[in-house]
């Protein structure tokens, strides 16, 4: 897949691979010190997304903190914006879509629950960090 997230037309940034993506999205999380970074390679088992990167935050305001970091860097560095965003206000589990790549920040309260990556348990998973 192409990197289809949401980007000004007159931009003229090149495009991260979905691969690409997840590693620049994994090492932002990193050093905000996201713990228990996971890269799942959804290419052979979704259509809709290549990569989930998957961390967690210890606290909200440390998941909120992960999320601005993320929006900010990869806007800066190349225009690009998620096409969709969801639970950012109570930062429990918070969702960044950019289409080849989905991130997930989790507390880790969050995270225990929603096993996100049990669900997801075929797909081929690297550890980041």
């Amino acid at each position: 897949m192409t990197n289809r997230a949401a980007r000004p037309e007159s931009e003229a940034t090149p495009t991260l691979s979905g691969e690409a993506l997840a590693a620049r999205i994994a090492q932002i999380a990193s050093d905000r010190k996201a713990v228990e970074i996971r890269v799942l390679d959804l290419r052979d088992v979704v259509s809709y997304t290549d990569y989930f990167v998957v961390c967690s935050g210890n606290t909200e305001r440390q998941t909120k903190a992960i999320h601005d970091a993320v929006h900010k860097e990869l806007k800066d560095a190349g225009g690009l914006l998620p096409r969709r965003v969801e639970g950012e206000r109570e930062a429990r589990w918070i969702l960044m879509d950019y289409l080849d790549c989905v991130l997930h920040v989790f507390t880790p309260e969050a995270r225990s629950y929603y096993r996100l990556e049990q669900l997801w348990g075929e797909a081929p998973v690297r550890s980041v960090g």
